[in-house]
């Protein structure tokens, strides 16, 4: 094997219906994990939440600049998300930059981001987690009282169209409980080695 294909890491995709798990799932193999997994940081215009840090959970950005970057095509993906006027994006550079040192680089991102990644990156490890059911993805959804019921509404819709795109994913996972979840999603990216 020649070196240069030894030091190069992968993209892994992880993308579901909002509910499903995904980020549960995520932090779990991030530390359960026996390959040099990273996660992706998403960059968006939103305001930080009560206890988010710049770089942690999000790269904070002003519209102007997040439009910026966006002109001079920085984002692998990005989009305006659920008609709040805020846009979320994967940045280009740290994403290369982390496969180029060998990291196998995570992006958990939605369907649509996803598809973009997929035209550009068509060898990109991908997986779709969800629940199983539109009536268990609904539950979970409610169980969070997180959201009032129109956001659930909206939710749920986004959802239907997002099981459609399923199968331009190179696996499906259905999360029943986040341990064995974890476990398969290990086992399916060591195939991968």
């Amino acid at each position: 094997m020649q070196a240069s294909m030894v030091s190069t890491g992968k993209l892994v995709v992880i993308s579901g219906p909002s509910g499903a798990g995904k980020s549960t799932v995520v932090r779990e193999l991030l530390q359960k994990a026996r390959l040099p997994l990273q996660l992706s940081v998403s960059a968006t215009t939103r305001a930080p939440r009560p206890g988010e840090q710049e770089g942690r959970e999000y790269y904070f950005l002003t519209k102007e600049e997040f439009e910026r970057r966006r002109l001079n095509q920085e984002f692998l993906e990005c989009k305006e998300v659920f008609g709040r006027g805020h846009w979320y994006g994967t940045q280009k550079a740290p994403v290369l930059n982390g496969m180029k040192d060998g990291n196998w680089i995570i992006l958990e991102i939605d369907v649509q981001g996803a598809l973009s990644v997929f035209e550009n990156y068509p060898d990109a490890i991908s997986i779709f987690v969800h629940p199983g059911s539109m009536v268990e993805l609904e539950r979970r959804l409610r169980n969070r009282q997180t959201e009032d019921e129109e956001a659930i509404r909206r939710r749920l819709e986004v959802a239907r169209e997002e099981l459609a795109f399923r199968h331009k994913y190179k696996y499906e996972v259905v999360n029943h409980t986040v341990e064995t979840t974890v476990e398969l999603i290990q086992q399916l990216l060591e195939q991968h080695q």
